[in-house]
């Protein structure tokens, strides 16, 4: 008689299990239609296992890159709640792997024919690894526009109405999507003191949403620039819509060809992750030069535990921000500190980005169809893992997300005496 797939693998989950950190509450079912059942008995979620395809990619490409590659080809899939399934990493914390699961890792992937070279191919919407000199201005380029030439009809579905993108501001976890996203726009002009007649600099601005809240609650004229032409149109119309094509305008152009300060205030949020950690103290230098003196800076990015890179190997660099990179906070602000800013205030949002991921993930989940017309099934896939699985990261506390004031020096800079007020009052006139 003939072994299933799960007789097959059932040795390697029995010698895993029982050192799991606490019980695998996952079913997985195999293309063969055998099951290997969660160890608590229940049948949500199931991980189901569609074709040996799927175990190829992960034997050829362990970790996370081929469960991705597995998951945006459909190989693999979840029914019932993706979320607790991706919460499955939990159970394996702190777990060893030892040569002999290894070895009994080998022996089911050779009886089940998955070990033959070369590997499967990569799903098509996989960036390539790419070679030669990081983030110059034609590789941020097209990075950039690999996660934001997208069609618009998309980003609509994921991020509602607002077209908002970047980590919300939540008062409660009860509110909004809507609402937290308008509210973290008002933080980030009370926290620069915009006035009337400020000129604003929004730098990775994408379709517009500071610079006409700015310009329409403010006063300000604003500036705003990406990289991606798609959005930059889409921005334009916005601005037309709002009747403040006088006090806004929106530029394709990088960081590094700003050249026509000085400006009161400047804005990055959610742009400084595709810097790169080679040419983060030249972003900030930029930005500084840029300023007036006594002008604000605020940086709002996400951030890493520890510097440097993250791995080429990782699902986020392959599928979602090629090239990008998360720096500690300490780096964005040792940055600012050398090129002559005060750092007047820093603030945590990790929390608030796990909820926004989640209003995300619900938005797409309420239009699927919609959102695979729109981009097809891969990118549908991909940002359904992707925002899910970050979640859970921001949750866990192995990524975080701060906004970063600075002033610079030579003039007044009108920041307030408390946190209180520059969160709720009004503009000084310091």
């Amino acid at each position: 008689m003939t072994a299933t797939v799960a007789d097959t693998l059932r040795p390697l989950a029995e010698r895993l299990d029982p050192r799991l950190a606490r019980p695998r509450d996952v079913t997985l079912r195999f293309w063969d239609g055998s099951v290997l059942p969660a160890a608590q008995g229940g049948t949500d979620p199931t991980i189901v296992v569609r074709r040996p395809r799927a175990l190829a990619h992960v034997v050829h490409e362990p970790g996370e890159l081929g469960l991705g590659r597995a998951w945006v080809a459909g190989d693999l899939d979840v029914e019932g709640d993706l979320e607790r399934a991706l919460r499955v990493r939990e159970c394996f914390r702190g777990v060893r792997i030892t040569l002999g699961d290894k070895l009994a890792a080998l022996r089911a992937a050779r009886a089940l024919g998955v070990l033959r070279p070369p590997g499967p191919r990569p799903p098509a919407s996989e960036v390539p690894v790419r070679r030669g000199r990081r983030h110059t201005l034609r590789r941020d380029r097209d990075a950039v526009r690999h996660h934001y030439d997208v069609p618009e009809a998309f980003y609509r579905i994921l991020l509602g109405p607002s077209m908002v993108y970047s980590c919300a501001y939540f008062d409660s976890p009860d509110d909004s999507l809507e609402d937290a996203q308008e509210r973290k726009l008002e933080v980030i002009c009370r926290k620069l003191r915009l006035s009337e007649g400020d000129r604003l600099l929004d730098i990775g601005c994408g379709w517009g949403a500071l610079i006409i809240h700015a310009a329409r609650e403010h006063g300000v004229r604003a500036v705003g620039v990406t990289l991606s032409e798609p959005q930059a149109a889409l921005a334009r119309e916005r601005i037309r819509a709002a009747d403040l094509a006088d006090r806004c305008e929106v530029r394709v152009a990088d960081y590094r060809e700003i050249d026509d300060g000085p400006y009161d205030k400047v804005a990055s949020v959610g742009m400084y992750e595709h810097v790169g950690e080679a040419r983060l103290q030249d972003y900030v230098a930029r930005v500084a030069r840029l300023l007036r003196p006594g002008g604000l800076f605020l940086n709002h990015g996400i951030v890493g535990l520890g510097p440097g890179r993250v791995s080429p190997k990782s699902f986020a660099v392959r599928y979602v921000f090629p090239d990008g990179e998360l720096h500690p906070v300490s780096a964005v602000i040792a940055a600012m500190e050398r090129c002559g800013l005060e750092v007047r205030d820093a603030e945590s949002l990790r929390e608030h980005y796990a909820l926004t991921l989640r209003r995300w993930a619900a938005n797409l989940d309420a239009d699927r169809a919609g959102a695979v017309a729109a981009a097809g099934s891969e990118r549908e896939r991909i940002w359904r893992l992707y925002m899910l699985g970050s979640s859970l990261s921001f949750e866990w506390g192995d990524v975080g997300i701060h906004q970063v004031l600075a002033a610079a020096p030579g003039g007044a800079h009108g920041l307030p005496l408390t946190r209180r007020e520059l969160l709720e009052g009004q503009p000084s006139s310091a």
